[in-house]
């Protein structure tokens, strides 16, 4: 049988100064248009950013909802993540979103340098996300940007905090932070297997990085990640026109590794969400 893999679209993110940013959406109609676009392609799961008028970050829970309202509508069982992400935000705007009760949420589980800042995630705010998620039965999906986070995140689970199974992404290709080589993906994967039996994992790849850390997805096992978010990051290689496009790229190359997208269905099956 083949095994389904849940793809995931980061279909907004960071919109890097100078950027080409024709086809990214911006507003909550562009990103629920083309989050419905790419569900159409085969994407099981939106990770989701919300921006402010002038472009930048935004915690505003009214826009949050409006997304969430409208993939709700016309993306039947897709899985919503929101992100915690928090360049430009306090910390505790970063969490107000959390309250909509999304299906998911990301959670950085430490900090790291990026080329020009530091993704900043300190202990208590990490505690603080991690609770909120667990009261609210939000599954966090736990951001690996370097190998410490790990390791944090297994802490999390012995102490409550995260519930088993977890569910891993690892970001690969940023500068200062893990590299996009495979023999790193591999090593990650066998130090999970060990730490977090039962876990799933996922990665995502950036800019120019990104169809290679697709296949390895797919060929050892785990679930691609794709979109504009990563695809613009830091780089700001163009891979494709729209998130739709990319989607349909992975969904494509499924089938060289005995590997199906999963339907919305299967892939809440998998991570163990409601359906």
């Amino acid at each position: 049988m083949t095994t389904p893999a849940i793809i995931t679209v980061a279909i907004t993110g960071a919109i890097p100064r100078k950027a080409d940013i024709s086809g990214i959406p911006v507003t909550p109609a562009e990103q629920i248009e083309s989050t419905h676009e790419a569900y159409e392609a085969g994407a099981a799961l939106v990770h989701i950013h919300v921006r402010n008028k002038d472009e930048s970050p935004s915690s505003d829970p009214e826009l949050f909802a409006e997304v969430q309202e409208g993939v709700r509508k016309h993306c039947p069982g897709m899985i919503i993540q929101f992100s915690t992400g928090g360049r430009g935000r306090t910390h505790e705007e970063r969490g107000r979103p959390l309250l909509l009760k999304p299906d998911m949420a990301s959670l950085a589980t430490g900090s790291v340098n990026f080329p020009n800042q530091v993704y900043e995630n300190p202990p208590q705010l990490i505690d603080s996300l991690a609770e909120t998620m667990h009261k609210n039965d939000i599954k966090p999906e736990i951001e690996v940007f370097d190998l410490a986070m790990l390791y944090n995140a297994e802490t999390l689970i012995n102490r409550g905090l995260v519930r088993p199974p977890a569910h891993v992404q690892w970001v690969l290709g940023i500068p200062n932070a893990l590299p996009a080589r495979r023999e790193v993906i591999e090593f990650l994967i066998s130090e999970l297997v060990d730490i977090m039996p039962g876990a799933t994992w996922s990665a995502a790849g950036i800019g120019r990085h990104q169809l290679d850390v697709n296949r390895w997805c797919l060929e050892l096992g785990g679930h691609p990640r794709t979109g504009l978010e990563d695809n613009i990051k830091f780089d700001r290689s163009r891979l494709a026109k729209s998130n739709a496009e990319l989607v349909a790229r992975v969904a494509e190359i499924c089938a060289e590794y005995d590997r199906v997208p999963a339907t919305a269905k299967q892939a809440r099956l998998i991570l163990g969400l409601t359906q």
